[in-house]
């Protein structure tokens, strides 16, 4: 049996999170659907919040630490990334950029994302075709179509008759997710693996 890995980043600040709750439920709707095609799951979630200084010192230094590099490489080396962030003055955060700005721009190549986002209204909806979409497909990950915003009433909602609620876009957002995931080849080993110089430097301090 094939084993998939799953990787949820969340941007919140908070604890508890209404961007870690979107990003838990995102996981559990996409592990669902791939259990039923008979896979195994293994899912691990990524607190930016707890990394903010590292990723800080990592941009005006160049070299990271020793858990910012295991999270680089945890995002980089799943078979599925899902990616939350709050809204902050109409676009992702700070902390969730800045984590991105220190991904390798060939590292997600192919990779699927699920993006979501959280805030206090629902007019800022659109950073998720203004702004998370873009910065996905510079980095050649492949976007699932549906994206999920969730403003503060959307967690009490089930939707009506015009609108989906909540919990029926999660659904069909993880559906699609876990369809892109199932049917992307699995990875191969490269023993010829190119490390960038940067990459060597940092190993070299953490010894």
């Amino acid at each position: 049996m094939r084993t998939l890995k799953l990787v949820a980043v969340s941007a919140g600040l908070g604890s508890p999170s209404s961007t870690r709750l979107l990003a838990d439920r995102l996981l559990q709707a996409a592990r669902y659907r791939l259990a039923e095609q008979e896979y195994a799951v293994d899912v691990e979630v990524v607190e930016l919040r707890d990394l903010a200084v590292d990723i800080a010192n990592n941009l005006v230094t160049g070299f990271p630490s020793g858990r910012l590099r295991e999270a680089i490489d945890t995002v980089t080396g799943a078979d599925g990334v899902i990616a939350v962030t709050p809204v902050f003055t109409a676009s992702y955060s700070g902390l969730f950029k800045s984590f991105f700005d220190l991904v390798d721009p060939t590292a997600l190549t192919g990779v699927p994302v699920l993006i979501g986002a959280t805030g206090g209204t629902a007019r800022h909806s659109l950073v998720l075709d203004h702004a998370l979409r873009p910065l996905f497909a510079y980095l050649r990950a492949l976007t699932v179509p549906t994206a999920v915003y969730a403003a503060s009433e959307d967690w009490g909602s089930g939707g009506d008759a015009y609108a989906e609620g909540l919990p029926a876009r999660i659904d069909r957002a993880g559906y699609e997710f876990a369809g892109a995931v199932a049917a992307r080849p699995a990875r191969e080993a490269d023993e010829d693996e190119v490390v960038p110089f940067e990459r060597q430097l940092a190993d070299l301090r953490l010894d």
